[in-house]
């Protein structure tokens, strides 16, 4: 099965991005394929470089990142959320006149169509948060 996944809530708020985390991870490990995560409102502070946890805490956009990159997630952030709560990668943050960039490895900024799209070609949207 095909899964799109949608995530509302930042962090440390709230369970949904443990919650929605522990979920690709048990479909990947299912054989299931996870076509995108889409990190919507306060869930685009999932995909900031700049979080430092304590090291006995865990670092929920290490772990996004791990996964991105061990099993070629798609993770997506939007794009008005991310601005409005100063998430920016590189482009983002020399078009709006930003001397820096934090988001995290792994993660790419788009528009809400990258939602649209994950919502038709997954067999599953999982939503996670309010």
């Amino acid at each position: 099965m095909k899964f799109g996944i949608l995530i509302n809530e930042g962090p440390y708020q709230h369970q949904a991005s443990d919650s929605a985390y522990l979920f690709a991870k048990a479909a990947i490990d299912k054989g299931h394929e996870v076509f995108r995560v889409f990190f919507y409102h306060d869930g685009v502070q999932n995909a900031t470089c700049l979080s430092s946890p304590p090291q006995d805490d865990r670092n929920i956009t290490a772990l996004w990142s791990e996964l991105a990159k061990e099993h070629n997630v798609d993770l997506v952030v939007c794009v008005a959320a991310a601005l409005r709560r100063g998430i920016l990668d590189e482009n983002e943050a020399k078009r709006n006149g930003k001397d820096a960039h934090n988001l995290a490895d792994g993660f790419r900024i788009s528009g809400l169509g990258q939602l649209i799209e994950a919502g038709i070609q997954s067999d599953r949207l999982m939503v996670f948060g309010d």
